[in-house]
């Protein structure tokens, strides 16, 4: 499960182990968004220098500043061009043999941000919706030779409960597919890329991804589709579960402390300026879950949302059991906002084009049920996967309503979220004080 749906606050979450709103990330990154982490925040990448572990990143980074994010080898967005180090997979191959061939007899921990779950941007981008088009071998595109591109037939896919069945939809999942066939077979090479260099059988891999699919209901969103992530992890040291699947609830906070394990790294005690509480990692290392399946334990999980862009300020704070899921919408007044690259998709427009013809949508929601939220919102995900029976207001759940609130406040609290009392009171040093503003 991610921490927060969104691409610069979730990758913040992944490199710190701490979710957004106590790193300070939260928002994006890039341009007039301008977020970036708290200067204090020890980073992976920073202890992982401070014990003389080599880093590396390639691909997308989106996050900052430099300085609590610091890698010894970087070819990301921030020098080079994105497509090269983040979706061309020859490129990217090169730069992992380059950072192999330096650092492969010592200690090392290589970040790789693939760019392919991504749009290309705009409304209708030269190299299609997801860039699918960009070095498939056809006359005006390019070509990518470690990639053999899949193409998917629109009419036979599955459509996810979450989106219209519409040819528009159709057409879109089908590219998404072809550009994330680019990223199957980059990972297959990274794969390779260790084996030739004979680290392979000493090395740790972790596999996931930092949001929903950019798609209505998914990104920027903490419903299941937007909060359920890949999660593939494979270690030489626990062999008996390699292909076995755990039902352990994790989380992408849980990265942090599986590397820091890894390594024989204890997480530093600190704290920051006018924090209430020290900075502790919640997470916990998965390396025990890849030897034997839990029986106690491993079975919450916590998300925290707060902004995309800077026009997208809608706060959510949720803590998810394995049946159920409590969200509590803090600026439930106001509309929920849509991304700029949701906006402009052809699944979003064709949503919204329908809706003003007054023709069926074939979505599984109105746009009234999607922009205006209850302020708590609650689900038996056994019985409704789809999340569309909120349980917040019926008696019948007051109990479990209560229980999860209160387990809320207390992680809110002890990751000192600024915005723990919201909406109806003040936080001023973990303390909330009255607003009075009857809510």
């Amino acid at each position: 499960y991610t921490s927060v749906s969104s691409c610069s606050p979730s990758r913040s979450a992944i490199l710190t182990g701490l979710p957004q709103h106590e790193n300070g990330m939260y928002g994006l990154h890039h341009q007039m968004h301008h977020f970036e982490s708290f200067e204090g925040i020890r980073s992976l990448p920073k202890l992982l220098n401070e014990a003389k572990i080599k880093t590396g990143i390639i691909g997308k980074k989106h996050v900052g500043p430099d300085d609590v994010y610091p890698f010894d080898f970087s070819y990301t967005e921030e020098h080079y061009n994105l497509m090269q180090v983040g979706r061309n997979i020859t490129r990217m191959k090169e730069l992992a043999q380059l950072f192999l061939k330096t650092y492969a007899l010592e200690p090392f921990f290589l970040y790789i941000g693939f760019h392919d779950p991504h749009r290309c941007g705009g409304f209708d981008p030269a190299f299609g919706q997801f860039c699918e088009k960009w070095g498939d071998g056809k006359s005006g595109f390019g070509d990518i030779p470690d990639w053999n591109p899949v193409e998917y037939d629109p009419s036979v896919i599955d459509i996810p409960y979450f989106l219209p069945d519409t040819n528009t939809t159709r057409v879109e999942l089908a590219n998404f597919y072809k550009t994330i066939s680019r990223l199957d077979q980059g990972v297959g090479i990274m794969i390779q890329a260790l084996k030739d260099y004979g680290v392979l059988d000493e090395t740790l891999v972790v596999f996931s991804s930092d949001n929903g699919i950019p798609f209505p209901d998914a990104k920027t969103n903490l419903y299941d589709p937007g909060e359920i992530e890949p999660f593939i992890v494979s270690s030489p040291l626990s062999v008996s579960r390699w292909g076995q699947k755990s039902e352990a609830m994790v989380g992408l906070t849980d990265i942090v402390p599986t590397v820091l394990d890894w390594f024989g790294l204890q997480y530093p005690n600190y704290t920051l300026p006018n924090r209430p509480n020290p900075i502790t990692l919640k997470g916990s290392s998965v390396l025990p879950l890849l030897d034997k399946e839990p029986t106690t334990g491993w079975d919450e999980i916590h998300s925290s949302h707060d902004f995309h862009e800077i026009t997208m300020y809608y706060p959510m704070r949720v803590i998810r059991t394995k049946q159920f899921k409590l969200i509590h919408n803090l600026n439930f007044k106001m509309p929920y906002p849509i991304a700029l690259d949701i906006y402009q998709s052809p699944t979003f427009q064709d949503i919204l084009n329908r809706t003003s013809k007054g023709e069926a949508t074939h979505w599984f929601k109105t746009f009234d049920q999607y922009y205006y939220r209850d302020q708590w919102e609650l689900y038996d995900i056994e019985t409704d996967i789809m999340e569309l029976k909120n349980l917040a207001n019926d008696p019948n759940f007051a109990k479990i309503k209560d229980e999860l609130k209160s387990k809320l406040l207390i992680w809110q609290n002890a990751t000192n979220d600024p915005w723990l009392c919201s909406p109806n009171q003040k936080t001023i040093l973990g303390k909330c004080n009255p607003l009075h503003n009857e809510l």
